[in-house]
């Protein structure tokens, strides 16, 4: 059984979750998500840890931000789009159990502000400009890039800002960064999607 507990958005991700890994769920019952399931979460946090594992998509980012607020310092597990793409619907439900224990194994911590400022920052944060100059601002084809990056570094697709901020909140590296932007660009050459 998994350590953390996964915070899923509905009872079908659940499902969809137990056939991939023995772990339990907190379900948030989509947006609009109750005092008495943060509750839950925060005392998993404290007790066990939280991995939160929602749907990529406007929905799912929104929960994951609430519930990441509410309850600083979770775990995040990001899920492709094309791994959870099922006749148009998008959702955890839909993935692979394969794609599911993927994410799982690719999950990313979230550093908190004032965590980040206690430790003196991280030594070789990406700035803006590392952004910039990799195509994913500014650039006819940014969002594809930024797709493509979010997915080659494990935290999901966003845009610009939230790129930035993501970078940012899971302290990915120069070095992680300079070999997703590589592979990146190797992948764009071949013309693999």
């Amino acid at each position: 059984m998994m350590k953390e507990i996964i915070v899923v958005e509905g009872k079908d991700d659940t499902v969809a979750i137990k056939r991939a890994v023995d772990a339990e769920t907190i379900e948030t019952g989509g947006s609009a998500i109750g005092e008495d399931v943060l509750r839950r979460v925060k005392l998993a946090q404290e007790r066990r840890g939280v991995i939160i594992f929602t749907d990529p998509d406007h929905a799912g980012e929104r929960i994951r931000k609430i519930v990441s607020r509410h309850v600083p310092g979770c775990k995040h597990a990001f899920l492709p789009q094309e791994d959870a793409l099922y006749k148009g619907d998008i959702g955890v439900e839909n993935a692979s159990p394969e794609a599911i224990r993927r994410a799982l194994a690719n999950v990313r911590t979230e550093i908190a502000a004032d965590d980040e400022a206690q430790s003196g920052g991280a030594a070789a944060a990406i700035a803006m400009d590392d952004l910039m100059e990799a195509g994913l601002l500014v650039h006819p084809q940014a969002s594809d890039r930024r797709l493509r990056m979010g997915k080659l570094l494990g935290i999901g697709y966003a845009n610009g800002k939230q790129f930035y901020k993501r970078c940012s909140m899971f302290r990915i590296t120069r070095e992680e960064f300079q070999q997703a932007y590589e592979q990146m660009e190797r992948e764009l050459e071949g013309g693999a999607s």
